[in-house]
């Protein structure tokens, strides 16, 4: 009996712990994610866009479908699109957790 709870209390401690990841998912401010031609062609979208419209925030784009940061993640694309040496076809690698509806990251990590 005491393995079952012990092994029940490990298990429910390990779950808030789990987290989804996105490899090599193309970047994207929110302001740009509503043109057509962005999403048509995300690999396209400059760093100098991106951190010009960094005000609307930024997301990922999965399964073609735009996916907001939550405002940690904002802060973590930005230092992240500032720093890197790409021009354009913003990639990298999100873990994170999908709730309501955006991305609650806890780590992003730019593709050289």
């Amino acid at each position: 009996m005491k393995k079952i709870v012990l092994g029940t209390l490990v298990l429910m401690m390990a779950l808030p712990l789990a987290a989804d990841t996105w490899k090599n998912v193309s970047l994207m401010d929110a302001g740009c994610s509503t043109k057509k031609e962005a999403m048509a062609a995300p690999e396209k979208h400059t760093k100098h866009c991106a951190l010009q419209c960094s005000k609307s925030g930024y997301g990922a784009i999965v399964d073609g479908k735009f996916v907001k940061f939550d405002k940690h993640g904002d802060e973590l694309a930005t230092e992240a699109i500032k720093s890197t040496e790409r021009k354009d076809n913003l990639r990298a690698d999100i873990t994170g957790e999908m709730k309501d509806g955006q991305i609650v990251v806890t780590k992003l990590e730019m593709m050289k």
